[in-house]
């Protein structure tokens, strides 16, 4: 992210309002925006440039230029280690990267092998994208993360093949709510095992706590900038186990208020157009339609579910360990990277 990047000025935090739910929807809609995949390596760079610029006074006032540039930023680097996510792993890449999967597991009439190996690959994909967004103050070891996806992948395994064994023998539900339920399977597996997947990925930083820093007021930003410093300049108050269950704890239910909409809103509406007799005469378009119905789904849900909670969360001092009371900035807080 842009702080990374060198400079003593900082850069406004979002041209949006994000002690506000809406405001965070929107900024999460630039994060998320699929468009800055096409920024290449040059155009990445040209971006940094501008925003550090930026912090080195070099550029007086935010332009529309700066925002775009701000907002590729962003979209690219991790924020605490200032490197691009590996691309298909970005917050940006999430709609498409998630689209064919989501459409796999959504498939109806799916078998036993098909089911498990939608489920692995699913779970794969969660595993990758929740290492490369996770908070790096506290870095996860080879072991810890081999361990994590076997034990993510055995419990979407172990959801969906158990409810799809048990739907069929439900005796006193119709064949339509039945048909209804084994379209929800996959939502089941899906939201148990992410969450799940979120908390034995990041398990280490519950374990070990991450770096928390003082929120700073204007006046120690304004002294900073006099020292020829940086935000980013200010020393970690330490390694907290409170922050670390709380950012992971908010990141896992974002992954299912993320999966929720996109998990049971397409499904539910394919049963219905099934019924519809254009779709009965042209069976070859259930794929596209459903394609299409998680598309859009996942488009309007993920900056609604990243928005949930704030990326970089301020709390009371005195909510976290006792060795960081009284050590808070501005209004005795300190902030913390959730990581998304």
């Amino acid at each position: 992210m842009s702080a990374s990047l060198p400079g003593n000025r900082e850069l406004p935090a979002s041209q949006y309002d994000l002690s506000t739910y809406w405001g965070r929807v929107r900024h999460s809609a630039d994060i998320s925006d699929p468009r800055t995949l096409l920024v290449n390596s040059k155009g990445l760079e040209h971006a940094k440039n501008l925003v550090a610029a930026y912090k080195q006074g070099k550029i007086g006032n935010m332009d529309a230029e700066l925002w775009k540039a701000k907002k590729i930023v962003d979209s690219t680097l991790h924020p605490d280690t200032g490197e691009p996510v590996f691309l298909p792993f970005r917050m940006s890449c999430f709609v498409i990267s998630n689209l064919v999967v989501t459409a796999g597991m959504l498939t109806p009439g799916l078998q036993t092998t098909g089911t498990l190996l939608w489920q692995i690959t699913n779970q794969s994909l969660n595993v990758a994208i929740n290492n490369a967004n996770a908070n790096k103050s506290t870095p996860l070891s080879f072991s810890k993360i081999t361990q994590s996806y076997f034990l993510a992948v055995g419990a979407s395994c172990s959801v969906a093949l158990g409810l799809n064994a048990l739907v069929p023998r439900l005796k006193r539900v119709s064949p339509a709510t039945k048909t209804i339920l084994t379209r929800l399977v996959p939502f089941a597996a899906v939201a148990s095992a992410g969450a799940l997947n979120v908390f034995l990925m990041r398990g280490e930083e519950i374990r070990r706590g991450i770096d928390v820093y003082p929120v700073l007021s204007e006046s120690d930003k304004a002294n900073l900038v006099a020292e020829g410093k940086s935000e980013s300049s200010v020393a970690s108050l330490g390694k907290s186990k409170k922050a670390a269950t709380l950012a992971v704890s908010e990141t896992a239910l974002s992954r299912v208020l993320n999966s929720s909409p996109i998990m049971v809103l397409p499904p539910l509406i394919l049963v219905r157009l099934q019924k519809q007799e254009w779709l009965k005469k042209n069976p070859r378009l259930t794929l596209p339609v459903n394609l299409g119905l998680i598309l859009t789904t996942s488009v309007f849900a993920l900056p609604l579910a990243l928005a949930a909670f704030p990326q970089r969360q301020a709390v009371d001092a005195k909510s976290l360990e006792e060795e960081f009371w009284g050590k808070g900035g501005d209004g005795g807080k300190v902030v913390f990277n959730r990581g998304i």
